[in-house]
């Protein structure tokens, strides 16, 4: 398996890469994603069940069954859940015109509108899709771990990486290729190796994400004992005050004692002198 690109793709430079990878998206298929109908459809979207929606539909004018229709939307899920959960990391653009997850929806939408014209292409990218699916599914229970700085370099990467393979398989489906090619899509050269690559980003994050949930949940740990020996503390506290208090209460009764004992000679003091008078 190759090896997680070393290129920097800090929050500086994030704007001229992701601007590369549509250039070099629009060079392989010919469509301008930012200007397609698509586009502005996802554009209104502000949720990823919208984003599902707008891209169901373009499954749905498939003419097959209930259970081809399932592998064609079951991996929409994760990939949408944490494509959108991305974006919102990035700040939805960084300044770009166009968003980075709807260049990647709409890069989707695009390739499946090629796949309904060229029907020899559908099991190639089905099988396509189903190992992008595993990839974010990794990814899909970690989306509300806030990234480090090095854990959103890699989520750029991850964006600029997945609008590369929809940009290689969308040309190949565009050229009208025959169905024994389309069969060998996956395992070509460009295709796998940009699939390794995918795997090999999605298993760092997922990594990284998995350290930080527990160095969160390590810190949590450590403010609760905190916490606890601050709790204890007053107790003890707490306990000293009462023995004091008790201590003056015992002080109380031999005060009351010793004062009922005065009041009891002189009372009898009293009396005595009443008698000799």
């Amino acid at each position: 398996m190759s090896q997680v690109p070393s290129t920097s793709t800090s929050s500086i430079n994030f704007e001229t890469v992701f601007t590369a990878a549509l250039e070099a998206y629009k060079r392989q298929t010919k469509r301008d994603i930012a200007s397609h109908p698509l586009a502005a459809q996802l554009q209104s979207c502000d949720s990823p069940s919208a984003i599902l929606a707008v891209l169901r539909t373009q499954v749905q004018t498939f003419d097959r069954s209930h259970t081809a229709d399932e592998r064609w939307t079951k991996w929409l899920d994760p990939t949408v859940n944490v494509l959108y959960a991305f974006s919102a990391t990035l700040g939805n653009g960084v300044g770009l015109m166009f968003p980075p997850s709807n260049a990647i929806f709409s890069g989707i939408g695009v390739l499946l509108q090629a796949v309904k014209d060229v029907r020899a292409s559908e099991n190639a990218v089905v099988d396509l899709f189903g190992r992008m699916e595993y990839f974010f599914k990794r990814l899909e229970k970690y989306i509300e771990v806030r990234p480090t700085a090095a854990m959103t370099d890699i989520i750029v990467k991850i964006m600029v990486e997945v609008l590369s393979i929809l940009g290689i398989v969308t040309k190949e489906i565009g050229q009208g290729r025959t169905k024994k090619y389309l069969k060998k899509l996956i395992g070509r050269t460009d295709v796998e190796d940009a699939l390794q690559r995918l795997d090999a980003l999605t298993q760092e994050e997922a990594r990284m994400a998995a350290a930080e949930t527990l160095a969160i949940t390590r810190g949590i740990d450590d403010k609760v004992k905190d916490l606890d020996d601050k709790v204890e503390g007053v107790e003890e506290r707490v306990q000293v005050v009462g023995i004091k208090v008790d201590s003056i209460d015992d002080k109380v009764r031999t005060v009351d004692n010793k004062v009922q004992r005065v009041d009891h000679k002189i009372g009898s003091v009293i009396q005595g002198q009443l008698y000799f008078h």
